[in-house]
């Protein structure tokens, strides 16, 4: 299958997988709270050829519509701390533009293998935790500012990974904020929507998002988080902190051989080489009347002769 770049056309995509894509990243998110770019990133790759940067934007795209599903069957319980997420939401606008323009400019295996440790060390965290917190405290400045780097964090994650940041802000407020898992996982889909239009209008911009494949994956989620939602409403706290801490595990796992390949590849370039400059999707060529993929228009005369004929 050839690659697909963000400008390529519908027929050459497997549009019935990437709408598997979405089910499956939709269920991800609502039962865990997160973006489903863990699940949407690795099986653009797959499913569909994608080049990994463009397959990181267009995870970011399709996030959206999934998050705003997933936030409304949480919400319709009342498990989201609107007052959390604002201040979240602060620090992550701004992390998603950084990260955003560093996934332009930079290849980051060594982040991703500190990220991948950073995780599974949370992962043995939730599982050893004795109990589900029973409440955050009164609101400090010092909670405040907390809360906008950790939003921070999880944006500048979220335009370099192509995740939604919910696999930091989960967590993070669970075991550092003392907020128990569901509402954790409300606030993180209520953070990751404006988190992931702004990294999609940046992506826009460096042509590192295909939008029509993002639209089938998010729509295709839409349902699928609502019900992923609604289930884990109903989750014993001690499953769901398990089935957390194993999906923690398994993205780990995937950023650390992504991050280990990133670091043998520049070991085995040659010193004083610099890295290949990130390469933006070819445009199709217009024909006719400028209109993509058309047949290009014979030159007059019948069409050219070699270079000397005549």
């Amino acid at each position: 299958m050839a690659a697909v770049s963000s400008t390529d056309g519908s027929t050459r995509l497997p549009w019935g997988r990437i709408g598997l894509v979405g089910l499956a990243a939709g269920f991800m998110s609502g039962l865990f709270g997160v973006g489903g770019g863990v699940v949407i990133v690795p099986l653009l790759l797959i499913v569909a050829a994608f080049p990994a940067k463009l397959a990181t934007g267009t995870s970011l795209s399709a996030i959206a519509p999934i998050s705003v599903s997933g936030v409304v069957g949480y919400a319709t319980a009342g498990e989201v701390d609107w007052v959390v997420a604002l201040f979240l939401a602060v620090g992550a606008i701004a992390g998603a533009v950084i990260g955003t323009r560093l996934l332009v400019r930079i290849s980051a295996p060594l982040l991703q293998i500190l990220f991948a440790g950073a995780m599974v060390a949370t992962a043995v965290r939730l599982v050893v935790a004795d109990a589900d917190p029973s409440g955050r405290g009164h609101l400090t400045v010092l909670l405040a500012v907390a809360l906008v780097l950790l939003g921070l964090a999880s944006g500048v994650l979220a335009g370099l990974l192509g995740v939604g940041g919910g696999i930091v802000i989960v967590p993070a407020l669970t075991l550092l904020v003392g907020v128990p898992l569901v509402l954790a996982k409300g606030t993180s889909l209520a953070v990751i929507l404006p988190t992931a239009v702004i990294g999609t209008l940046r992506n826009r911009r460096t042509e590192l998002t295909a939008l029509r494949p993002a639209a089938v994956v998010g729509v295709a989620g839409i349902v699928s988080a609502f019900a992923g939602s609604k289930l884990s409403l109903h989750l014993d706290a001690d499953i769901s902190r398990t089935l957390f801490a194993l999906l923690l595990v398994v993205v780990a796992l995937r950023l650390a051989r992504t991050g280990l390949q990133g670091v043998r590849t520049a070991r085995r370039r040659p010193p004083g080489t610099a890295p290949p400059a990130p390469r933006r999707p070819a445009a199709r060529s217009t024909g006719r009347g400028g209109r993509p993929g058309a047949r290009p228009r014979r030159p007059a005369g019948g069409g050219a002769g070699r270079a000397g004929d005549g």
